[in-house]
């Protein structure tokens, strides 16, 4: 199993506040308990590989690390692990750019958790000002996505 996959696993079982997940890929066996995990079976890791990034994807998408400044901005969080994709697909616009008015039921983008595509809400009014992330950048619960200004 991927050690990616074992991640997501953990943080669905909390954000679902799961005591106890038993999950089987052929003949591997994972379960995950509360306070530590057992592998049932033999289980071997591979390097996961590198993500492709092109310059499409940079250009629609530019990744801005946030500064001290920002804090009176609003905060679009990930609410889960996953991939995060800014458009519907490959040669569909993005949800949202810098300058985008949101409100608190515009689709800002989409994250991928295990094989399921999320839209994710703004649930805020405002203005994008930053996009922190890179289409097809694996983000963690809880990451900051977006900075948006209140309005």
């Amino acid at each position: 199993m991927d050690p990616a996959l074992l991640e997501r696993l953990i943080a669905l079982m909390a954000s679902a506040e799961l005591s106890e997940l038993d999950v089987s890929d052929g003949a591997k066996r994972v379960s995950l308990k509360r306070g530590g995990f057992v592998v049932q079976a033999p289980v071997s890791y591979a390097p996961a590989p590198p993500l492709a990034q092109t310059s499409a994807s940079a250009s629609n998408s530019p990744a801005v690390p946030a500064a001290a400044d920002d804090s009176s901005l609003l905060k679009i969080k990930s609410p889960m692990v996953g991939t995060f994709y800014s458009k519907s697909s490959p040669d569909a616009k993005p949800f949202v750019s810098i300058g985008t008015v949101v409100n608190e039921d515009s689709d800002v983008c989409i994250i991928e958790a295990m094989k399921v595509f999320n839209n994710i809400k703004a649930e805020c009014n405002g203005k994008i000002e930053k996009v922190l992330v890179e289409n097809g950048e694996v983000v963690e619960f809880g990451q900051v996505l977006f900075l948006v200004k209140a309005g």
